[in-house]
């Protein structure tokens, strides 16, 4: 069953953002996949957690898991998750539209340099639209867990004006992207190429990523084409592991997939803690403050965890508002895996863990303060202003967050903030 086509047209931040993107992200392709595959790992979190009261949404298909495929005759890549899906509306919303409150402070700051844009488009996260550095159409079926096969959508793009809307059928549920390539992409028909890049961006992510095997040789020297699938990265939670395990690199990269961020992050701390109560946390400093850093109300932050499965991102019972900049993640091993929102605005155990996290952070920048003040003046010019606000606050660590400020004076150089009350 095939419903009429119809045709919308995109937002204008996001024919802006398309553009720009396109000619300003041509030196860095390969971020494509990192983020189509950072997207598909979400959907399968979300219904990992949706799952937890309602198993129904896992049909018959209870194996989370990302496929990637090539079709080399055809010139597409195609990758296929299994996990919460979309409907319609949904897909219209996070697709057609960029829901963010700083979209017209970030167009304000492009400038029309190809390298300085790419950095700010960078800082913005484009996600999804990724796809068009490498394809000149995209055509993307979904269902959502838990609706009629009948009630698939597929959405197609050129990436320019407009894109179409269908009804489909879908047997099963999640999100299929096929990439059709634009001329001089063909490098990316490579599985050898696309594994290396799952294993140098998206190695981390907790769920397995499956690629066809390559071929092999028979006894004769005849090549023996493998229709199976082998999973090509690491395929457990990072922050899980022990810190000896992890390089540099790979905290770097986690960084960019769990904040949604193209620069590295300027510091982070990683630590399981043990007593009354045991959590791990994998907490990092960005480098760059977001545009909508001034919104309060801004629905993102740290990430909370409950025995590996994914709760929730914006409650604001896991890190102060002050420190609303901080990304990464607590799994906790003591919460109920049904934790909601009213839970944790009674629970002592997300206070102390609150509590614990925020020593961590504020001994992060202590760290920095003493041991590397070219990086401090950095983070004083992202997140100065921000940290202020815990002074007024968080009345047990005002005198630590006033040791931390920083301030522009008579005696300072230019207009970085360098001088300290506790000089």
């Amino acid at each position: 069953m095939s419903a009429q086509k119809e045709t919308l047209g995109f937002q204008t931040e996001v024919k802006q953002l398309l553009k720009l993107m396109i000619h300003s992200l041509y030196s860095n392709k390969e971020i494509f996949l990192r983020e189509l595959v950072s997207n598909a790992s979400d959907a399968a979190d979300k219904l990992r957690f949706e799952g937890l009261n309602n198993a129904a949404l896992f049909e018959s298909d209870p194996e989370l898991k990302i496929r990637i495929s090539v079709d080399s005759d055809a010139k597409t890549i195609t990758i296929a998750d299994n996990g919460i899906g979309m409907s319609r509306d949904e897909v219209i919303a996070n697709i057609g539209t960029i829901a963010k409150s700083g979209t017209k402070a970030f167009f304000e700051q492009l400038s029309g340099d190809a390298k300085k844009d790419a950095n700010l488009i960078g800082q913005f996260g484009v996600g999804f639209y990724s796809a068009f550095i490498v394809a000149d159409k995209v055509t993307l079926t979904t269902r959502r867990a838990g609706a009629a096969a009948s009630e698939g959508v597929r959405w197609e793009s050129a990436g320019e004006g407009d894109f179409t809307l269908e009804q489909v059928e879908k047997a099963g549920r999640g999100t299929e992207i096929v990439l059709h390539l634009k001329e001089g992409n063909e490098e990316f028909l490579n599985d050898w190429s696309l594994k290396r890049i799952v294993r140098t961006y998206s190695d981390h992510i907790s769920i397995p990523i499956e690629m066809k095997k390559g071929n092999s040789y028979g006894e004769n020297g005849e090549i023996i084409v493998s229709d199976d699938f082998e999973t090509v990265n690491e395929a457990s939670a990072l922050w899980a592991r022990s810190k000896n395990d992890i390089t540099e690199e790979q905290y770097k990269e986690f960084y960019k997939h769990v904040a949604h961020d193209f620069t590295d992050p300027l510091a982070w701390s990683h630590a399981r803690v043990e007593g009354r109560q045991e959590y791990t946390e994998l907490l990092y400093i960005p480098s760059r403050a977001p545009f909508d850093m001034w919104d309060r109300d801004r629905k993102q932050g740290v990430k909370l965890y409950v025995r590996r499965v994914f709760i929730m991102e914006d409650s604001n019972k896991l890190m102060p508002q002050y420190l609303r900049f901080v990304r990464g993640v607590i799994d906790s091993n003591d919460l109920p895996l049904n934790v909601s929102r009213e839970i944790l605005q009674e629970s002592k155990d997300i206070d102390a863990i609150r509590a614990g996290c925020v020593k961590k952070v504020l001994g992060l920048l202590d760290d920095l303060a003493a041991n590397q003040p070219e990086k401090y003046a950095d983070f004083g010019k992202e997140f100065g202003q921000v940290l202020k606000e815990g002074v007024g606050e968080d009345f047990g660590n005002k005198d630590r967050i006033a040791k931390l400020l920083r301030f522009v004076s008579t005696a300072s150089e230019g207009e970085v903030p360098d001088v300290s009350v506790a000089d």
